[in-house]
């Protein structure tokens, strides 16, 4: 049987013996859904620069100038 480490508690088990893979115990998952539900992980984000294009139609809602 496979041993694997538990990602939050750094636990070794026993892959078959655990209900709540990739985590050792439920208590192990609930943790890390919170970090993930509090934003304390996050996934690699990027922002798309915004285009400025000022045309005609942006000219007059500004009154033209």
């Amino acid at each position: 049987m496979a041993l694997v480490r538990c990602p939050i508690c750094d636990t070794r088990f026993e892959a078959d013996s655990s209900p709540a893979l990739p985590f050792c115990s439920h208590r192990c998952r609930r943790i890390d859904l919170e970090r993930w539900l509090g934003e304390r992980y996050g996934l690699p984000f990027e922002p798309e620069e915004e285009e400025t294009d000022f045309g005609a139609d942006d000219r007059e809602l500004d009154g033209g100038f």
